[in-house]
């Protein structure tokens, strides 16, 4: 309560002005970007379409680390997010504490949402796993994933289901959560390196879905 008490009293101004921001947009563009926004928010639902890129990712030897350090971040964030930090803080969704945020989230034609506000768990999972992308792949086109970030942050205030506050904690929580997940991925690696005569090692390590056949020269 401690915790929601100073959320609610110390950065009221701050969520208040980019809600009242968000909804100008809206009346200004004629909600034209309300359905955008809806698809954006329904992408990261839960994490499911990260957890199922991570696990595409698995299927293949050279991406493997990839999907296995994604996976890793999405989990932990869902663990930090949703198990803990939901339930210790407690803060309602924006719509309900608010008359004028319920007017806001009225305008915008938002679908009512449950659980608790804080952290953004839709953040929370995005972040984690372009977090991820970006350690282990090349940083000269893996940083567009934030962009997806952004984006997923601006329609989850835009739709009033997140105080602007939420968002950013979630991509705090994201970020920490794609980093815990990359130590742990080196580990795992650095394990199954050391033991990879062993033959559960080396079909981890080495495994994938699509294999190339050798060319094999042809006996006259």
């Amino acid at each position: 309560m401690v915790m929601l008490e100073f959320l609610n009293t110390t950065f009221y101004t701050f969520d208040s002005g980019i809600f009242k921001t968000m909804n100008n947009l809206a009346e200004s563009a004629g909600s034209i970007f309300t359905p955008l926004f809806k698809i954006i928010t329904l992408m990261g639902e839960k994490g499911l379409i990260f957890f199922a890129v991570a696990i595409v990712l698995m299927l293949f030897a050279k991406t493997r680390k990839l999907g296995i350090c994604m996976f890793g971040a999405v989990a932990c964030g869902a663990i930090l997010t949703n198990l803990i930090l939901k339930d210790i803080i407690a803060r309602p969704r924006p719509f309900e504490e608010s008359l004028e945020f319920a007017e806001f989230w009225k305008f915008v034609g938002s679908p009512e949402e449950d659980g608790y506000s804080f952290p953004s768990g839709h953040m929370t999972a995005i972040t984690a796993a372009m977090t991820a992308l970006f350690i282990l792949c090349n940083k000269k086109w893996s940083w567009v994933g934030f962009v997806g970030v952004l984006l997923m942050g601006v329609s989850r205030i835009y739709l009033i289901a997140h105080y602007a506050t939420d968002v950013i904690a979630g991509i705090i929580v994201g970020a920490v959560s794609g980093v815990i997940a990359f130590f742990i991925t080196k580990l795992i690696y650095t394990l199954l390196n050391k033991y990879s005569d062993n033959k559960f090692c080396e079909f981890c390590l080495n495994w994938s879905l699509f294999k190339k056949k050798e060319k094999t020269d042809s006996v006259e």
